[in-house]
C-alpha cells in the first residue's frame, strides 16, 4: 500500500486527492522507486484540467518527475539495485507511469543514477527543464559559440535551464521577461541581457543587443503578438522554436519576416529527445557533465509537502514562481 495523488474528474487544483492504493510490483523492464521528491510541471496542470495532449483515464494519476531510492526491480533489468539513489527522465505517458506517489514505477531506461551530492529536491528538478532546453538549443538549433539566443518566459524552469546551457556552449542568452521584477534574478542566473517585454520595444532592444548579425535562435514558450517583433529581430536563416503557447491572444504568422529572412519556425516537444534512445543518451551525458562541473544548477522556486499538493498546484498556476516547484515526501 502507498499514498498516491489522483483525480476523478477534470478541474482546478481542488480535484487532486491523496489516496492509499495497492501498488503492483515492477513488471519486466521496470524499476520501482520510493519517491522522496517530485518536480512539478505545467503539463500536469493541463492534464488535470483536461486540455493536455494526453487523455486522463479516471481515476487518473499524474506527474512526470521524481527522485528517490530504488525499491525493487523487474525482470531483465540490469545496472540498478535496491537502495540506489535515482531520478526519473519524464516518461512519454504520465497516465501510464504517474510520478505523484510514494511508490512509483518507470521503464528502466528512464531511470538515472544522479550524483548523490545533488540531493533529492534538486534531482527532481533536473530532467524536464534541462532535456527540453537541450533538445531545442543543442539538438535542433545547433546553437554555437557567439550565437545570440532570445529566451521568452525566461523565469520559467525551462527558461532558467536554457540560460546556463547557452552559456556552457558560449552563446549569448537574452532573457525576455514581462516586468522588471525579475531582472536582477535573471542576471544572477546568467543572462547576458534582459528585455522587459511590457516596458520596452522588443524588436528595437533585440536589434540593439544582437547588432547586424541579428538573433539566430529564439526559444519561445509564449506565442501571441510577440511573434512579429521576435522574428523581425532575427538573422537571415534563423530558427524560432516554439515549445509552449502561454499567450491567450492569437499568434500571427509573420509572413514578411519569414520570407525575407528565410526563417524556420518549428514546433517542438521534449518527446523528440526522450523517445529516441541515442538522442537521450547524448542529452543525459551533456546534462550530467554540467551538473558535475557546476555549470548547471537547478533553481528551486519553492518546496511543498506531499500533503499540500493542492496548494502546490495553485502556486504552479499563479505564474509567479522563479524556477522549479518541488514537492517533498
Amino acid at each position: 500500500m502507498a499514498r498516491v495523488v489522483r483525480f476523478h474528474r477534470h478541474g482546478g487544483p481542488e480535484v487532486l486527492r491523496i489516496e492509499t492504493v495497492d501498488v503492483a510490483p515492477p513488471a519486466r523492464g521496470e524499476v520501482q522507486i520510493r519517491a522522496r521528491a517530485l518536480g512539478l510541471n505545467r503539463a500536469e496542470a493541463l492534464l488535470r484540467s483536461g486540455i493536455y495532449i494526453e487523455t486522463a483515464v479516471f481515476p487518473s494519476g499524474l506527474g512526470l518527475e521524481a527522485a528517490g531510492i530504488v525499491e525493487a526491480i523487474g525482470h531483465d533489468v540490469s545496472g540498478f539495485a535496491p537502495g540506489d539513489v535515482v531520478s526519473i527522465v519524464p516518461p512519454q505517458s504520465m497516465v501510464r507511469w504517474p510520478a505523484y506517489a510514494e511508490l512509483a514505477t518507470f521503464p528502466a531506461e528512464l531511470v538515472v543514477k544522479h550524483p548523490r551530492e545533488l540531493g533529492f529536491e534538486a534531482a527532481a528538478a533536473v530532467w524536464m527543464q534541462y532535456l527540453t532546453a537541450y533538445g531545442a538549443l543543442v539538438h535542433i538549433a545547433r546553437l554555437g559559440r557567439g550565437d545570440v539566443v532570445a529566451i521568452t518566459a525566461a523565469s520559467s524552469s525551462v527558461g532558467l535551464a536554457a540560460i546556463p546551457i547557452a552559456n556552457r556552449i558560449g552563446a549569448i542568452p537574452v532573457a525576455l521577461t514581462r516586468t522588471s521584477a525579475k531582472r536582477q534574478a535573471l542576471l544572477d542566473a546568467g543572462a547576458a541581457h534582459i528585455v522587459v517585454s511590457d516596458e520596452e520595444d522588443i524588436r528595437a532592444r533585440l536589434e540593439a543587443i544582437a547588432g547586424s548579425n541579428g538573433v539566430r535562435v529564439v526559444l519561445d514558450a509564449v506565442g501571441g503578438p510577440a511573434f512579429e517583433p521576435l522574428t523581425a529581430a532575427m538573422s537571415s536563416g534563423g530558427i524560432l522554436i516554439e515549445y509552449g503557447g502561454l499567450s491567450r491572444e492569437p499568434t500571427p504568422f509573420p509572413l514578411p519576416n519569414v520570407l525575407t529572412k528565410s526563417l524556420v519556425l518549428r514546433g517542438y516537444l521534449v518527446h523528440e529527445i526522450t523517445g529516441d534512445p541515442a538522442r537521450l543518451e547524448r542529452a543525459k551525458a551533456f546534462i550530467l557533465d554540467g551538473l558535475a562541473d557546476g555549470t548547471l544548477k537547478p533553481i528551486i522556486a519553492r518546496t511543498f509537502r506531499f500533503e499540500d499538493i493542492v496548494e502546490a498546484h495553485r502556486f504552479l498556476e499563479s505564474n509567479t514562481q522563479f524556477g522549479k516547484i518541488v514537492v517533498t515526501i
